[in-house]
């Protein structure tokens, strides 16, 4: 997968989940959880963007270990949406399997870029 395509999906991935947070309820809960989902989603998306414009190779390590940890909470937050029963909309599903692949292609990337370090040392 492109570095394009990626971008594209993590924005999507962001859209996808600004939009299921409408249909939240309008409780403490919801709000927060919405809130929190919302900021992790959108950081995956805009740090993968940012790693294209590091500065240096550690820059760039760590900006995808921030990808990393963001999806996952976003995986995290999904779950518990899901759990909780706060929506009972079908999207969670889809949105899920989306998190679990992005969290597939950014864990790869982290383990292949920290292979690629240890062999120029």
């Amino acid at each position: 997968m492109n570095r394009k395509t990626l971008q594209d999906r993590t924005k999507q991935f962001n859209i996808d989940i600004v939009l299921f947070c409408e249909c939240l309820p309008k409780t403490p809960a919801g709000f927060e959880i919405a809130k929190k989902l919302i900021r992790s989603s959108g950081s995956v998306g805009a740090n993968y963007r940012a790693t294209s414009r590091s500065k240096s190779q550690a820059d760039f390590a760590h900006k995808l270990k921030i990808v990393l940890e963001e999806i996952d909470e976003s995986h995290y937050w999904l779950e518990i949406i899901k759990a909780t029963k706060l929506s009972t909309n079908s999207i969670i599903d889809q949105l899920i399997v989306e998190a679990n692949e992005l969290t597939a292609i950014f864990t790869s990337a982290n383990k292949t870029f920290d292979l690629k370090m240890k062999l120029t040392k």
